[in-house]
C-alpha cells in the first residue's frame, strides 16, 4: 500500500533465506540493538534540556575524557545487550576489557563490538553523531570467551552497521548481501526502509581529512592529500573539502554521495603511531559496509578487512570511500 514502508524487521525476514546470518538469534540481537538506539536517540534529542551534556570527569581506556552522553550510551548498550540472550560477550571502545554476559543470564553464540557514541566531541555543539557496531560468532570451544574470539580479521564479521543521530535517526547495516538504510519514523516508532541497496559511486566529489594535522604527516601523506586538493573529480571539477569531525557522519555522506575519508597516521602523539581510529569498533565495521556498497578501505597499504587484529583497542590509519579514490590514495601512499 502506498505510503507504508517496509520495517527493518520485515526486511530482515524477507531476506532471511538468502542471508545465513539472519537467524532467529540474529533477529533478536538486531531487535535489541534497535531498541537501545531508540533510547539513545531520545536522549540525544533532549541534550541541552537535561543534564547530559559536558564531561563526567572520568578518563576512558583511550586516555580521553568521557562525556556524559557517551557514558549513557555505553551503559544502555551494555545493559540491554547483556540481557538479550544471544550474546556471550561484548567489547566497547569505552571499556578496557571484554564485557562478558553474566553466568546467571542466558547466553548465545554472538559477539558484539561497538563504539557507543562516535563523534562524541561534537555532542555539545549539536553535530551529527552515531553508534557503530560489528557482530561476530564465537569460534573458541567451551563456555569461556577468549580474547582470541575478538582478535580476528574484518572478513569474519557476520554483520556490521551504524545508527546515525542527526536531523533524522538512521540505521545503516549489512549482513554481507549489500547495504540498506532505514530511517526512524517517529510517528510510528519504526525504522522504515529508505535507502535500499546502497551503491557508493565509483569516484566521488569530496575528500575528508583533518588538515590541521598536516604538520605531523610524513611526505607520502602530504602528497596524497595534495593530490585530492589539486586534481579533478569525475565531473572535471576540483575535489571539495568536507570534514565534519565525526567518522560516522563523514562516512555516511561519502557512502551516499561518493568521496574519500582519510585519517592517516601522524606524529602528533607518540603513543598512537599507527593512527587514531580503532580497528575493531570503527575501521572493520565501516570497511565492511564500504565494500558491500562497492567501495574500498585500506590502511594506506593493505586492505582493512584482511588485517589481523592484535589487541582489543588497536589503532589503524584509514582510507575509506569510493573505490577509485581509495585505490588512488593507496597507490600514492605506497610510493617511497
Amino acid at each position: 500500500m502506498e505510503g507504508i514502508g517496509i520495517s527493518v524487521m520485515e526486511h530482515l525476514l524477507l531476506s532471511q533465506r538468502e542471508s545465513p546470518a539472519a537467524t532467529g538469534q540474529f533477529t533478536r540481537l538486531l531487535t535489541e540493538l534497535i531498541f537501545s538506539a531508540k533510547i539513545i536517540a531520545r536522549e540525544v534529542k533532549k541534550a541541552g534540556l537535561v543534564d547530559i551534556l559536558g564531561l563526567t570527569g572520568d578518563i576512558n581506556v583511550q586516555g580521553e575524557q568521557v562525556r556524559k552522553l557517551d557514558d549513557f550510551a555505553n551503559r544502555v548498550l551494555i545493559y540491554r545487550m547483556q540481557r538479550c540472550g544471544v550474546l556471550c560477550a561484548m567489547a566497547s571502545e569505552e571499556n578496557a576489557d571484554i564485557i562478558e554476559v553474566p553466568e546467571d543470564m542466558p547466553r548465545g553464540s554472538y559477539l558484539l563490538v561497538f563504539d557507543p557514541l562516535d563523534g562524541s566531541a561534537n555532542i555539545d555543539v549539536n553535530v551529527n553523531i552515531g553508534t557503530i557496531f560489528s557482530i561476530y560468532r564465537k569460534v573458541s570451544e567451551g563456555d569461556t570467551v577468549r580474547l582470541s574470539d575478538f582478535l580476528r580479521t574484518g572478513l569474519e564479521q557476520v554483520a556490521a552497521g551504524y545508527f546515525l543521530y542527526g536531523p533524522s535517526t538512521m540505521l545503516v547495516y549489512s549482513t554481507g548481501d549489500g547495504v540498506s538504510g532505514f530511517t526512524l519514523d517517529p510517528s510510528v516508532g519504526e525504522f522504515l526502509l529508505s535507502h535500499p541497496k546502497i551503491v557508493m559511486p565509483e569516484r566521488g566529489k569530496t575528500y575528508s581529512v583533518n588538515e590541521a594535522n598536516e604538520m605531523y604527516w610524513d611526505e607520502r601523506t602530504k602528497k596524497t592529500v595534495a593530490f585530492f586538493k589539486s586534481n579533478q573529480n569525475e565531473r572535471g571539477k576540483p575535489y571539495r573539502a568536507r570534514y565534519i569531525g565525526a567518522l560516522v557522519a563523514d562516512f555516511h555522506r561519502n557512502l551516499l554521495e561518493g568521496g574519500i575519508f582519510m585519517y592517516p597516521a601522524d606524529k602528533k602523539d607518540p603513543a598512537k603511531p599507527r593512527g587514531k581510529l580503532r580497528i575493531l569498533c570503527e575501521a572493520f565495521p565501516l570497511a565492511f559496509l564500504a565494500e558491500q556498497a562497492g567501495g574500498a578501505a585500506t590502511d594506506g597499504a593493505m586492505r582493512i578487512l584482511e588485517i589481523q587484529a592484535k589487541t582489543l583497542h588497536e589503532r589503524v590509519p584509514l582510507f575509506i570511500g569510493s573505490k577509485a579514490d581509495v585505490e588512488t590514495a593507496t597507490r600514492l601512499m605506497r610510493q617511497i
